[in-house]
């Protein structure tokens, strides 16, 4: 193990979404993350598993997986993939002004996988972005954000049974959840990123609840337990060194806000 995560980039400056087919050598990578892009990933053909943050996914296409840019994930591939690689990077999402689109992307980033039933259409919208997304510019922006759209409402209309009903989502709720993905070390303090947001801790707490349906403190848990978690696994950080980084300052505090979200100790939890 290392006390470092490995991390990709396999974005472009230039652009703000990239589209394209999936690599058909991959067979295994060693767990990574992707520290400033969104990625959506559609798989026509392939057999294996994708492990999403210590989670194991079989690949059963046709399957669509979601790996928001703090998750860990590889891949251990069994036959050739076929699919696309969808890279979506936050400075889209703030040149939108559509909010339903803001919506669709809160829900699906919820989501770590999800099987198709209509692959075919999933299949024209992909290619149809392939061919509009990577090259885009004022005059087309609109298209792509529209595909975008589409292509999200599909996917959840195979969801749909599977998710919490929830209202329109806020800026302030996908400002919460953007200050955690990219925050070096994680503040156990509501009130730290009601000040970062410009706004009370009310209302970002009534924010989460009408988009996620959760407290703020409960969402600033998850992701809490989320990072503890992936340094368990994935480093060989000690307990002590991973209560610092999520700016516990008692290491047996960060034992006890550890075991009452996962019922283990951070020791029980890595030898498992």
């Amino acid at each position: 193990m290392t006390s470092k995560l490995q991390i990709k980039d396999k974005s472009e400056t230039d652009k703000l979404i990239k589209i394209a087919s999936f690599r058909k050598d991959i067979r295994k990578t060693e767990p990574h993350k992707h520290n400033n892009y969104f990625e959506i990933i559609y798989l026509s053909k392939g057999s294996g598993t994708h492990t999403i943050d210590y989670i194991s996914y079989k690949v059963q296409p046709p399957v669509i997986f979601f790996v928001r840019k703090e998750q860990v994930h590889h891949w251990e591939l069994l036959t050739a993939p076929k699919g696309f690689v969808l890279i979506l990077r936050k400075v889209f999402i703030d040149k939108s002004l559509d909010n339903e689109l803001k919506s669709l992307l809160t829900k699906v980033s919820s989501l770590s996988s999800l099987q198709v039933k209509d692959s075919d259409t999933i299949d024209t919208i992909f290619q149809l972005l392939t061919k509009e997304g990577n090259t885009v510019s004022e005059s087309n922006f609109h298209v792509v954000e529209g595909l975008l759209k589409a292509l999200l409402a599909k996917m959840l209309e195979v969801a749909t049974p599977h998710l919490a009903k929830t209202k329109n989502n806020s800026d302030l709720f996908l400002g919460f959840r953007e200050l955690l993905s990219q925050s070096a070390a994680l503040q156990n303090n509501v009130a730290h990123y009601a000040v970062l947001l410009n706004t009370s801790p009310q209302n970002l707490n009534s924010a989460c609840r009408k988009s996620a349906n959760q407290s703020a403190s409960d969402i600033l848990a998850e992701h809490i337990i989320g990072e503890a978690k992936r340094q368990l696994i994935y480093t060989d950080n000690t307990v002590a060194e991973i209560s610092f980084s999520l700016s516990f300052n008692d290491p047996s505090h960060f034992v006890k806000y550890f075991k009452r979200y996962t019922s283990f100790t951070p020791h029980a939890f890595r030898s498992q």
